[in-house]
């Protein structure tokens, strides 16, 4: 079986019919010393029960967090996914029509869409929600670029606090550099929350936004209200970004603290790690910013008999207008997530929720009671509220823990040293990010406390 279906004479005829006389002319604007001179180092095609085969050798050389005693976080984490999730994700009006241009045909798909907007704006206590996002990282660029846009009075600068994820951080830089805007970084302070001091007097320079963490990179949990009263005091608008949506089961929404755009991961409700993706972002916001709102928004309406209906509404995105008039050009809202998602939500309801923040808040705490009575072990960061992630200082770098773990299918969470550089602490070397669940087990913690000291 051929994996590439054009044939030699296909190819001549499509160049033919293009007027171009050979495929390395399509590549002719591509500098020379770019270009790859000889064949990619890769071994020879396979037959298929070769392949199958091989494959499923390299699979079985990774091992799912299902079967090892994972505390790993750090915006990806391992909640339960009831199983109608799944086998309702599969049913053929969902898992093909999921992407509603045409309204009369589409209603399932808007309606879900419609009631996604409505849960999640309950969870982050936002007047608005979109129809999701690519994931947390482009939620959290999207979200600084919608404030430059609502703000246009303002200096186009915007406030990152360096307690936000390194990797979100990134994207957001790359894409607020296209637009010429400026990024401004702001420490974290020994509590491993944002200087908020440092946040005042680059508010002072002038700034349409500030972007803090609820809960941060490191677990904790930036003061929404002290930072509500900065941007008040400044006219700056304020932008929450989380990675765990499971914490509002416990914490306060960031909307109800005065955030005007709240940002973030929507992975953990009902939608598997998969080892990074896909996954979704969370968008929502005040009602006076809607029109600066990217991604699609579905909206309820009646037909001429009086029925009721779903349409999309209000969707600035590119394919919709003319392209230097949209809010974004985010493509998709990764509506097959946010149907999981949906249904994880209905399935759960707020009891239930509650119910999963609670018990993972409690296996995060008795983590961290018995990792810290491991010797040489401490909180690295002075005692601030946490919801179910927190950074231990460990004697030896990180790294080597997590190394030494491994083949005991023991993940005891993400070694920080790698971001040392970015953080500008060379501290976190010896600093090790630790998350917690509803389904880490008393024999996890066990093997982990066990692993550690081992080593």
């Amino acid at each position: 079986m051929r994996y590439i279906p054009h044939t030699e004479t296909d190819i001549r005829d499509m160049l033919a019919a293009i007027g171009v006389p050979s495929v390395d002319t399509l590549f002719e604007s591509v500098p020379g010393s770019l270009q790859l001179s000889r064949p990619l180092e890769v071994p020879s095609a396979m037959a298929e029960p070769d392949l199958r085969s091989h494959l499923l050798r390299l699979a079985e050389s990774n091992v799912p967090s299902g079967r090892a005693a994972s505390f790993l976080g750090a915006g990806v984490y391992r909640h339960h996914v009831p199983v109608a999730v799944s086998q309702l994700l599969l049913r053929g009006e969902i898992y093909t029509a999921y992407t509603p241009y045409q309204p009369e045909i589409a209603q399932g798909t808007l309606q879900m869409i419609f009631e996604f907007q409505t849960m999640v704006s309950e969870l982050i206590g936002t007047d608005i929600v979109n129809a999701s996002m690519y994931d947390g990282s482009t939620a959290l660029a999207e979200a600084a670029l919608m404030a430059l846009r609502a703000a246009p009075n303002k200096p186009q600068r915007i406030i990152l606090s360096q307690a936000l994820h390194p990797h979100w951080r990134e994207v957001t830089k790359v894409m607020l550099a296209g637009v010429g805007a400026a990024v401004v970084d702001v420490p974290f302070g020994k509590d491993g929350r944002t200087d908020l001091a440092a946040v005042e007097r680059e508010l002072a320079e002038g700034a349409a936004a500030v972007c803090l963490g609820y809960p941060t990179f490191f677990g904790t949990l930036d003061d929404l209200g002290a930072a509500r009263a900065l941007c008040d005091k400044h006219g700056s608008l304020l932008v929450a970004a989380f990675e765990e949506a499971v914490a509002f089961g416990l914490l306060t929404p960031p909307g109800e603290l005065g955030a005007d755009i709240v940002c973030g991961e929507g992975q953990s409700l009902g939608v598997p790690s998969s080892l990074g993706g896909p996954h979704l972002g969370l968008f929502g916001t005040r009602e006076k910013f809607l029109r600066q709102m990217p991604g699609r928004l579905a909206g309820e309406t009646v037909d001429v008999r009086g029925n009721r209906g779903f349409v999309l509404t209000m969707s600035t995105r590119e394919q919709h207008i003319r392209r230097e008039k949209a809010t974004s050009n985010i493509c998709t809202n990764v509506a097959l997530m946010a149907t999981a998602s949906t249904i994880a939500m209905t399935l759960l309801g707020p009891r239930g929720l509650e119910t999963v923040a609670r018990a993972s808040h409690l296996r995060a705490e008795e983590t961290k009671a018995r990792v810290l009575a491991v010797p040489g072990f401490a909180l690295y960061f002075e005692a601030s509220p946490t919801f179910n992630e927190f950074v231990v200082r460990t004697p030896k770098p990180a790294k080597v823990y997590v190394d030494a773990l491994a083949p005991k299918k023991v993940a005891p969470g993400v070694a920080l040293g790698e971001f040392a550089t970015t953080l500008g602490d060379a501290g976190l070397e010896h600093a090790l990010l630790i998350a917690a669940t509803e389904l880490t087990t008393p024999e996890d913690i066990d093997a982990l406390v066990a692993g550690l000291a081992s080593v």
